[in-house]
């Protein structure tokens, strides 16, 4: 169902003025409960109180003051800290920004031209180029690149780009958006590659705790905690987390009004709920048949329990395998990766092969799965049609970060990531997958058997297919 537009326009001296008037807000949700007491936090190596404070919804302040700390920029391995719980000071408005359908690489992202879209808009960003990996790259790949990561729509990169800095229109940016174009301002995430994929991993961050309920407040960047909203939805919820990150309460609220990063969003492409595609998730979705991705009678090893299908915030979608053999590390190996289902390789790059299920050729639309780490060497082409049990390649170490030779495989339906121990559990040959709470960790059952996640050979993790 296409979800109807909600606003009029109208022609002013100065241009168009759009009257904004809010969808009707989803169902209000029964909100988690913010934590009352105090706890305690060892810090670990590489930590920072800025992201303690985050990550507990509290403020360095808070944190500073609890522990009587006189250098907050300065923490032991193994201090034990207490955290104070935290302290709500204003309440997140129930506007809508966008709809879920904007937020992910999804059907309503299928014949969006981004390069002509860019190009059209003659703004800095149109004649911008990047090397990455010895490998030069315009504006419109890079942003195409994230979007297809990440599974975030571009129509919000471009958005988000252009509030943050004029880049998609202007073409003398201010500059000090030339490093920092989203205006996150950390040396290691200088470009616009690195500020977008920052950008789109905590975009994901938001969406996806939203939809798992695990997101009652939020940190602003000066530390103010401010309640959300039980009425809006996950893309709108994802939008307000990212914008925490980047401003103080007034300036934070200026961002997620209808004359802020919404204003910006509908002057370049429209309404964003003129596009919406509603559910996203139809009610009844069920996975089609799986088997495990590899071939039978070898035995491997299940290393990886439900993580990020890309990044660390992208649903908790993907399961690691690794091939026979005892070396631990990146090793060739000669063991064949092999498609969990029928369906269309639409694309084979970088290490990263995309299956689509439903055979239209999109990876935008109905079930995906993403397999990582796929050697180039014998790996499947784009175009090809695989059945179950077909050859994908080889295990590898080859695309994103890996210490050692094995597969990432995830799944996404109607771009958004689908997590592997939720309600639409990631069962392969009838082994359903958990978790403990936390990335990694987890579990398989079948039939009263149970597989534990674990780096190394054990009888604990060893699986095969019959």
């Amino acid at each position: 169902m296409v979800f109807l537009p909600t606003e009029t326009a109208t022609v002013t001296e100065t241009g168009f003025a759009w009257d904004l008037i809010s969808p009707t807000p989803d169902t209000p949700r029964v909100m988690p409960t913010l934590r009352s007491g105090s706890v305690e936090y060892v810090v670990k190596s590489g930590d920072t109180l800025n992201q303690i404070a985050r990550s507990y919804t509290t403020s360095v302040r808070a944190i500073a003051e609890a522990n009587q700390l006189e250098d907050i920029n300065y923490l032991q391995v193994g201090q034990v800290l207490v955290i104070p719980p935290p302290d709500p000071q204003a309440n997140a408005p129930e506007t809508k920004i966008i709809p879920d359908s904007e937020l992910v690489f999804g059907p309503a992202s299928v014949g969006f031209e981004i390069e002509a879209f860019i190009q059209d808009k003659d703004g800095f960003l149109a004649t911008y180029d990047e090397n990455l990996d010895d490998f030069l790259l315009n504006g419109a790949q890079i942003i195409d690149h994230i979007s297809r990561l990440y599974s975030v729509n571009p129509r919000l990169l471009l958005a988000l780009l252009e509030y943050q800095s004029g880049w998609v229109t202007q073409s003398d940016p201010h500059t000090h958006t030339l490093s920092y174009p989203m205006l996150f301002f950390d040396a290691r995430r200088t470009g616009l590659y690195q500020q977008q994929a920052w950008a789109s991993n905590e975009l994901n961050r938001g969406f996806y705790l939203w939809r798992i309920n695990a997101m009652p407040a939020i940190s602003l960047a000066d530390g103010m905690v401010v309640l959300m909203d039980a009425t809006v939805n996950a893309g709108t919820a994802s939008v307000q987390h990212f914008f925490a990150h980047l401003y103080d309460l007034q300036d934070w609220e200026q961002a997620i009004s209808a004359d802020g990063l919404l204003s910006v969003y509908t002057s370049l492409f429209g309404s964003p709920f003129a596009l919406a595609v509603e559910p996203l998730i139809p009610p009844d979705l069920t996975q089609p048949p799986m088997q495990l991705p590899f071939e039978p009678e070898k035995v491997w090893r299940y290393t990886g329990g439900p993580h990020g299908g890309w990044g660390n915030s992208s649903a908790w979608a993907a399961l690691d395998f690794a091939p026979p053999g005892e070396p631990l590390g990146c090793v060739p190996s000669d063991e064949w990766v092999v498609a969990v289902a029928d369906g269309l390789i639409v694309r084979s790059e970088n290490g990263h092969v995309i299956q689509d299920l439903s055979g239209d050729g999109h990876e935008q639309t109905g079930w995906i799965v993403f397999y990582l780490h796929i050697e180039t060497r014998d790996r499947v082409e784009a175009g090809v049609y695989l059945r179950a049990g077909e050859r994908v390649g080889h295990p590898s170490c080859e695309g994103g970060f890996s210490t050692g030779t094995h597969v990432h495989i995830a799944r996404r339906y109607n771009g958004e990531w689908i997590s592997a121990d939720g309600d639409i559990p990631f069962v392969m040959d009838g082994w359903v997958p958990g978790s403990y709470g936390r990335p990694y960790d987890g579990y398989m059952i079948r039939d009263g058997q149970r597989l534990e996640a674990m780096n190394g050979l054990h009888p604990e993790n060893a699986i095969q297919r019959e």
